[in-house]
């Protein structure tokens, strides 16, 4: 409900009754600026915001237009709480491990790490404390897994309108990326995409990784699998720094696309998941750095050091390739030959070419 205030005249053209129902609107307008001041002084309203003089219940004021927004604190509460008592952990892609819960569905930390947000603030905000921003209402819908008509009665409950939610390009990967992996044939190689999301790979990535085409596209992330799948996280002889500097480049990703939801998710389960991530995570550490040296423990080949580097895309696209390569006539390069030996495709047999018949 709005309610818009307009002047059409000036108070010596109305008559005697308008000009003293135009007193009481001066005089309501008064008591109103009063209250407002006041709510500023004692913290309970922000600038911006003003109250109604028909209701308690505070609005925000946009150009001359008052809004009138139902304050659905306890209700919210009650539906976040209830929602989150119906989802079970393996449904948002938690493991059911450790104490038994003492009541169904999920908990409270449990959702506060997976929307990105603190255990207090989700307290406050169940308990009617404290209003929800914009951006946290999308990472709520996504971690309590919202349908429309869920999400729209969210926002109903916080008399905000809902996000009309960007629609993003699908990541489609660059021809001219796929024909540098085709080429690189003794060299690992693979195209990172937004929030490091791995787009495609070659031959002798997957000799050394993991064969990436076992995973499913939504689940080939390289953060996440440098988490969580067991092979990745062995390969790396040095984990901890590989792994705190890939949290520290996703990070640097946030900055590009704060409001993206599908990396409000990751870093949601990688939280709750590892207790290094949230740490890593917490301290805000960023890099941006493109080259660096890896050591690795492969089980077929043993110890190899090797140099990374990353080139960006010049589209635009935010598409990166990463290769891996060793200095010539180490062991480390003799190792990478083997593993191309090794993931090379078996050339195809030839049929045998007839034997010429002897004249009869």
């Amino acid at each position: 409900m709005a309610l818009r205030f307009d002047v059409f005249a000036g108070p010596a053209s109305l008559g005697p009754d308008a000009r003293r129902f135009a007193g009481h609107i001066n005089q309501a307008d008064v008591r109103v600026k009063r209250v407002k001041e006041t709510s500023l002084r004692l913290g309970n309203l922000h600038p911006g915001e003003g109250t109604c003089p028909l209701t308690t219940r505070r609005s925000r004021s946009y150009a001359g237009v008052v809004t009138l927004a139902p304050n659905h604190a306890h209700e919210l509460g009650d539906f976040l709480k209830a929602r989150r008592a119906q989802l079970r952990p393996q449904e948002v892609g938690l493991p059911d491990v450790g104490s038994p819960r003492k009541v169904a569905g999920l908990r409270r930390e449990e959702v506060a790490q997976l929307a990105a947000i603190s255990v207090d603030y989700l307290t406050r905000l169940e308990q009617g404390r404290v209003q929800a921003s914009a951006s946290v209402l999308v990472t709520l819908a996504r971690a309590l897994r919202l349908d429309d008509d869920q999400q729209t009665y969210l926002y109903q409950l916080v008399g905000k309108t809902p996000i009309l939610q960007r629609r993003r390009a699908a990541q489609k990967l660059r021809p001219a990326m796929r024909r540098l992996l085709d080429q690189l044939t003794e060299t690992p190689a693979i195209v990172l995409g937004r929030r490091m999301d791995i787009l495609a790979w070659n031959a002798g990535a997957a000799a050394l990784y993991t064969d990436f085409g076992q995973i499913p596209a939504n689940r080939r992330n390289y953060v996440r699998l440098l988490f969580t799948h067991p092979a990745v996280r062995s390969l790396h002889a040095e984990w901890e720094h590989d792994a705190s500097t890939a949290v520290a480049a996703l990070r640097m990703e946030a900055a590009n696309d704060p409001d993206d939801p599908e990396l409000a998710v990751l870093v949601g389960e990688l939280a709750v998941q590892d207790p290094d991530f949230r740490t890593w995570w917490a301290t805000h550490q960023v890099t941006g750095t493109g080259y660096g040296t890896k050591h690795y423990r492969h089980s077929i080949v043993g110890d190899l050091t090797l140099d990374c580097d990353t080139w960006n895309s010049p589209d635009g696209s935010g598409q990166r390739l990463m290769v891996l390569s060793a200095e010539p006539g180490t062991h480390s390069h003799e190792g990478l030959r083997i593993l191309a030996s090794w993931a090379a495709p078996a050339p195809a047999l030839q049929p045998e070419a007839a034997a010429p018949r002897e004249p009869s």
